[in-house]
């Protein structure tokens, strides 16, 4: 068993051949190369990735890594020695641009080609940008990468205080969150009617939005950018109908566009996110997707195609394609969940609201603690919970047993809901 390449320089001019090639260093590929050798695979394993760092937790950055209060050291997958130890090749810094999946060949930008005998791609995807006048000046910045954080941190420690967040998304109120406790002034701008209208409902919404208010962060909603102004950088972002909010940097969080092009380009299926099937196999041989990039049909979407942002579908995702590499195939069915924490608050979903057309708050908002749990045909397809962790626990069986339960029942914020099961 030995690593293919372990360089972690990108200028390292090798050509490696690798059993399994994994494109992308972040939990989805890490977790992949971890769960082929827990699994017993002794190939050789090669990962690479954009980055330059070793992989390391995302979901940190836009919260405890921007506030300061968890070093970059803490954010790391495995430590150094981990991936060695077991063989794991690492080739940092370096952009697959295109595949070749007749001669089973991944070429690297720069000319270089890796032969491989299996592809898990686990790219990810970019952060969609601004298409606004104004969208390349400096101090537009995303918050995706190390990289994209610690310049943000820069302009912090230069003097910055004053931030246009765009987009009332997570990653948004998320970062919000986290400038406001840096003691910045911050304004978010949200293009619909609440915060977080693509992901919960309205009691979840309004109790957030009354959080941020709280706090200090001025919401403006049903607010179209119209251009960002400045001259090298940003000075303001200006929004229909000719108001200027003042900003000495802009935070977006508008989504992410996967990073599929050269698997696309190579004849796999996909638009919004490559296709695949329930063990995690593209329409391309011997080549797998998992993680934000992979579109699959979901039980818990009622069998619509869905692609899920999150390090659970990463993570279960790559045991998936390791099982199946490994001629242990299972069926991808995990059950979606996400967290959120902002201030100090933490918010744990399970399950995939879409669809719902029953809405039950459980609990007080005013008390900080409560559960708003969705519903569909009677059926409990899904929970927020603030600060509710034993309804998020206890939900999550009901959604897993398709429970149907009157939701004069579920008001009962006194009843365990494991006693409804």
């Amino acid at each position: 068993m030995t690593a293919p390449d372990t360089d972690l320089s990108p200028e390292a001019d090798v050509s490696p051949e690798a059993d399994v090639l994994i494109v992308g260093t972040g939990h989805g590929g890490a977790q992949a190369a971890i769960a082929l050798r827990q699994q017993g695979y002794d190939g050789s394993i090669l990962m690479v990735g954009r980055d330059r760092e070793l992989p390391y937790e995302r979901p940190p950055l836009s919260k405890e890594y921007l506030t300061g209060d968890k070093p970059f050291e803490r954010l790391l997958i495995r430590p150094e020695a981990f991936w060695t130890e077991r063989a794991i090749g690492l080739k940092l810094g370096s952009s697959v641009v295109r595949v070749d999946p007749a001669a089973k060949q991944a070429s690297l930008a720069g000319g270089r080609t890796v032969g491989y005998g299996t592809l898990i791609w686990a790219a990810g995807g970019d952060p969609r940008r601004l298409s606004c006048p104004g969208a390349d000046l400096g101090g537009i910045h995303a918050v995706r990468d190390k990289a994209d954080v610690d310049r943000l941190l820069a302009e912090l420690d230069a003097g910055a205080r004053r931030v246009a967040v765009i987009g009332g998304g997570y990653i948004g109120l998320e970062a919000a969150a986290a400038l406001i406790k840096r003691d910045c002034a911050v304004t978010v701008i949200e293009a619909q009617d609440r915060v977080l209208s693509r992901v919960a409902g309205e009691d979840l919404s309004c109790f957030f939005e009354d959080e941020h208010r709280r706090h200090g962060v001025d919401i403006r909603l049903d607010s179209e950018v119209e251009a960002i102004e400045g001259e090298q950088t940003v000075r303001g972002v200006r929004l229909a109908g000719g108001e200027m909010i003042p900003a000495d940097l802009v935070v977006t969080g508008i989504g992410i566009v996967p990073a599929i092009g050269p698997l696309i380009a190579a004849g796999a299926a996909g638009a919004n996110g490559v296709d695949i099937d329930e063990y995690c196999r593209t329409s391309l041989p011997k080549v797998y997707a998992i993680g934000d990039c992979a579109a699959h049909a979901s039980p818990y979407a009622d069998g619509a195609v869905v692609r899920i942002e999150s390090v659970q579908n990463a993570h279960d995702m790559a045991k998936t394609a390791a099982r199946a590499i490994c001629g242990e195939p299972e069926p991808y069915a995990a059950i979606p969940w996400f967290w959120s924490n902002q201030y100090d608050l933490k918010l744990q979903t399970v399950g995939l609201s879409t669809g719902h057309d029953t809405t039950v708050l459980r609990g007080d908002p005013a008390a900080r603690r409560f559960s708003v749990m969705y519903l569909k045909g009677g059926r409990v397809i899904a929970l927020d919970c603030v600060n509710m962790v034993k309804d998020y626990v206890q939900g999550r069986a009901l959604i897993e047993a398709r429970a149907v339960i009157d939701p004069q029942r579920l008001l009962d914020a006194e009843t365990p809901l494991k006693a409804m099961l």
